[in-house]
């Protein structure tokens, strides 16, 4: 996957979260999301890290591009867990 790709993906969930109206929220680090992160927390969080991850790609250090591959299979773990893409369409969005 290339930082462009990123971008490409990043484009088609940001368009997925506007269109739904999910807002963003940066989720506590330091709790576990049992009994208090719902669905639409889980999908704000991920909308709320859509622009660190662009600003990652933009740096472009090896580092910075591992950390958002890591952010990628994240958001895209919650995406499925969710029932917002299936495993197919997911994979669509990594290849170039």
């Amino acid at each position: 996957m290339t930082g462009r790709k990123v971008l490409e993906a990043i484009a088609i969930y940001r368009r997925y979260f506007k269109d739904e109206g999910i807002g963003k929220v940066d989720f506590p680090h330091d709790v576990p999301t049992e009994g208090f992160a719902d669905r639409l927390t889980i999908l704000e969080h991920c909308h709320g890290m859509l622009e660190q991850m662009e600003a990652m790609v933009a740096d472009g250090t090896p580092e910075k591009m591992e950390k958002v591959f890591r952010w990628v299979g994240f958001i895209q773990g919650c995406l499925w867990s969710q029932g917002v893409f299936c495993l197919d369409e997911l994979k669509k969005h990594n290849r170039s």
